[in-house]
């Protein structure tokens, strides 16, 4: 029986800014890369349970960009960026959060079908700098990520 990564693997590069999260779903690989690129799926699993997420314009397509609103009890956060490839298995994209607006980070997400109903997401994070990248790992972002992939297998097994 294989063993799956129910539980997202966080691990930042030592040689490169890049932090790898790989993670996997019991669902198809069209099914995970859809809940990424349908605004309507993105907004009922991005974040911690404590926020929301509200699209202020989606444009899911090679060249097209995207900006949302998380939003908790006590403020606002807003991210913005631009898909630069869209494949069945692989979603390439900028991802700058707007109050760190200098920093921008290139993002590659990937899956792979294991077989057996189960997809593995690998994405990587390339920041512009080690500091950037610390400062996304000591932000919280750890328990942000379980905290939405928990939501994504609810939502893929509800849709699926």
């Amino acid at each position: 029986m294989t063993e799956h990564l129910t539980t997202a693997s966080i691990e930042a590069d030592p040689t490169v800014p890049i932090i790898h999260v790989t993670r996997d779903f019991r669902a198809t690989p069209a099914l995970v890369v859809r809940a990424h690129l349908d605004p309507e799926l993105f907004v009922r699993w991005i974040g911690p349970d404590s926020r929301t997420a509200e699209i202020d314009y989606w444009d899911a397509r090679d060249g097209g960009s995207w900006r949302y609103f998380d939003r908790g009890p006590d403020d606002v956060q807003t991210f913005r960026g631009c898909f630069h490839q869209l494949t069945d298995d692989r979603i390439v994209q900028t991802f700058t959060w707007e109050g760190m607006p200098d920093g921008v980070a290139l993002e590659t997400l990937t899956v792979t079908d294991l077989g057996d109903g189960w997809t593995r997401l690998h994405a990587q994070s390339l920041t512009d700098s080690f500091e950037g990248r610390d400062a996304w790992l000591n932000s919280g972002m750890e328990s942000g990520v379980n905290s939405g992939y928990a939501k994504l297998d609810a939502l893929l097994a509800d849709v699926g």
